[in-house]
């Protein structure tokens, strides 16, 4: 039977199917090093109790990954991002798999000039293949307090979160032969690095380096996913985790979580209505041709 990191209650399990509509998976927040390591740039980190720092300075930046693969679930951090001038830099928290083919969902956070708002970039790869580009800005200022950024993947849509108000939906279209990221283990990792090529003002606003080093602040880990053994062949980890060949039906494939519900769906439009700023769906320089997943929905 495929387990789910950390280990829940019975009581949770069964909380679990009345509240699983809010997209509330029954999890506690665990250590960083329980679920994560470092993964280069090892001096650049400092723990403080249940908190994390990474940091970006002028020799190098740095990045944790998560110790474990997995397939399906909810993954979440509450990250407090690089306060002040943080132009050019990049921090960065995402799911992805190996190899050419990847899949990959990506939050970035781009910094901007002291006073400017931080952008969100969010992106989606599905068999290497990426240029999905969507951003926003933030109804709130990220620097100044922790907030939830979590991904949910399931079977039908992974839906990118932030304090639990869901800012974009990849659905799945297969009906319409567009490919769905269900059948490679994803890792989860974060970092952050300079990228004043093209993070601020596309590129045109340099990193500071009088103001590093640059921070971002983590806590909060969150992993509830069905965890794949490296041991294990693939095929038999996408039975283990999936509605049909599992053993148990997990929360994040109740019926329930197949879309967005009511309220879930205003939020969006919300979010877009007030706070998108760039969506690739409507880039005709870039695409002529609208792709095809934007023509059956706008999200």
């Amino acid at each position: 039977m495929a387990s789910s990191v950390p280990i829940s209650t019975m009581g949770c399990v069964v909380l679990g199917v009345f509240i699983a509509f809010a997209m509330v998976g029954c999890v506690s927040s665990s250590r960083f090093d329980e679920l994560f390591q470092p993964s280069w740039a090892f001096d650049h980190f400092t723990y403080e109790g249940e908190l994390l720092r990474m940091k970006l300075d002028n020799y190098s930046g740095a990045g944790f990954s998560s110790k474990s693969k997995y397939m399906f679930g909810k993954v979440s951090i509450k990250i407090k991002l690089v306060a002040g001038d943080s132009a050019g830099t990049v921090t960065a928290f995402y799911m992805s798999s190996e190899g050419p083919y990847h899949n990959e969902f990506d939050f970035e956070f781009l910094g901007n000039t002291t006073g400017e708002p931080y952008l969100v970039q969010t992106n989606v790869y599905v068999n290497g293949v990426g240029n999905r580009e969507q951003r926003l800005n933030l109804w709130f200022d990220p620097t100044k307090d922790f907030h939830s950024y979590s991904l949910l993947w399931n079977q039908r849509q992974v839906v990118f979160l932030v304090d639990e108000t869901p800012v974009r939906v990849h659905s799945n279209l297969e009906h319409k032969g567009i490919p769905y990221p269900k059948d490679q283990s994803m890792g989860v990792y974060s970092s952050i690095w300079n990228a004043d090529d093209w993070a601020t003002q596309g590129g045109r606003v340099k990193t500071d380096w009088s103001h590093a080093p640059f921070i971002a602040s983590y806590t909060g880990f969150e992993i509830d996913a069905c965890e794949c053994p490296d041991t294990m062949a693939a095929v038999n980890n996408i039975k283990r985790c999936s509605i049909n060949g599992g053993e148990k039906r997990y929360w994040w494939d109740e019926p329930t979580m197949s879309e967005l519900n009511v309220h879930q769906s205003h939020q969006l439009l919300w979010v877009r209505a007030n706070h998108l700023v760039y969506d690739y769906c409507t880039d005709t320089s870039r695409f002529p041709v609208t792709p095809v997943e934007c023509q059956h929905h706008r999200h």
